[in-house]
């Protein structure tokens, strides 16, 4: 009886397994993308396959979540203007990033990646201190990034300070695809004020999609080795992305964002748990175990401070994006 006036995704018990199924999905694409460069034989310096294996994802990701955004009698049109704006968020959010996101991915270690990408939590908290005047940096969230980035630069420890173990077409470009999801949220976020998010998203998925699966193609990209498991895997990939993307907007209309917004330092615990598992990659290794606590303890400071309005708006537009 002491819950039957709140709805269920507002329950606690909801809240925690549904935000933390989402951070599993999340974290799982790490070694997903990674055992799919190797079921289709995609090489690392294939960059065209790698878009085209990405573009069939979010064109697919895209489908999903229209049609259950038409299912649920959401209106799925958009005003001319609206279209315009959309269309340039797919080519940020989606195409730019995953372009850096999946060639980082075939160059670096999901291990790695997955501790590399959560600097979007930091740099998101960054550039709201510059954008907006009501959402400056308090002691507790420059703690946080702080932290976070020592936990980065741990993760990149080499033999010696001056030898760093660290690329720029692995770590460096899934740092830079972290930059261009925080910056491009920026904009998603003002766009969301007056469009449904989850009809937004599919959309603009879709162009991305479809800019990196003609990009992809054009510059002669294959996807040769379609197989049951290899087209089971890619299926997988787009239904996480529709799935975890509609829970997490789901929670977040039912629940305070600082709720939901504290289980992303999930993505990168799970992200490095799979990796092992799934690609037999050594977790234990001294810097990557520092790493990832020093990370997961740099977001947990930066999302568990109490914000202000505009802040809180900028987290329903971050919070819901995944690898």
């Amino acid at each position: 009886m002491l819950h039957a006036n709140i709805p269920l995704l507002a329950r606690p018990t909801a809240v925690i397994v549904l935000a933390s199924f989402c951070c599993l999905l999340w974290g799982s694409a790490f070694p997903a993308i990674k055992l799919g460069y190797a079921m289709f034989g995609i090489a690392r310096q294939d960059v065209a396959s790698q878009m085209l294996f990405a573009g069939v994802r979010f064109v697919a990701a895209a489908a999903l979540l229209l049609v259950a955004a038409r299912a649920m009698g959401w209106r799925l049109g958009l005003a001319r203007v609206q279209y315009r704006g959309v269309a340039l968020l797919g080519l940020t959010q989606t195409a730019l990033q995953y372009v850096f996101f999946y060639i980082g991915l075939a160059n670096a270690t999901g291990t790695k990646s997955s501790i590399m990408n959560a600097t979007v939590t930091f740099f998101s908290v960054l550039l709201a201190h510059y954008i907006y005047r009501n959402d400056r940096l308090s002691h507790r969230r420059a703690l946080g990034c702080l932290v976070g980035f020592v936990g980065v630069a741990a993760a990149n420890y080499g033999p010696t300070l001056l030898q760093p173990d660290f690329s720029w077409a692995g770590e460096g470009s899934i740092v830079l695809a972290a930059l261009i999801l925080a910056t491009a949220s920026i904009y998603g976020k003002h766009l969301s004020q007056h469009i449904n998010a989850v009809v937004m998203t599919g959309w603009q998925m879709l162009v991305g999609g479809v800019v990196l699966l003609v990009a992809g193609w054009w510059g002669g990209g294959q996807l040769d080795a379609f197989t049951p498991g290899s087209a089971a895997l890619m299926a997988y990939m787009a239904v996480l992305s529709a799935l975890a993307f509609g829970t997490w907007s789901a929670l977040l209309k039912f629940n305070p964002v600082g709720r939901v917004a504290v289980f992303n330092f999930l993505t990168p615990v799970f992200g490095v748990a799979l990796s092992a598992i799934v690609l037999g990659e050594d977790v234990l290794a001294w810097k990557n175990a520092i790493a990832l606590v020093l990370v997961c303890g740099g977001i947990w400071l930066v999302t568990t401070e109490k914000r202000p309005v505009q802040s809180v708006r900028m987290a329903r537009s971050l919070g819901a994006r995944s690898p």
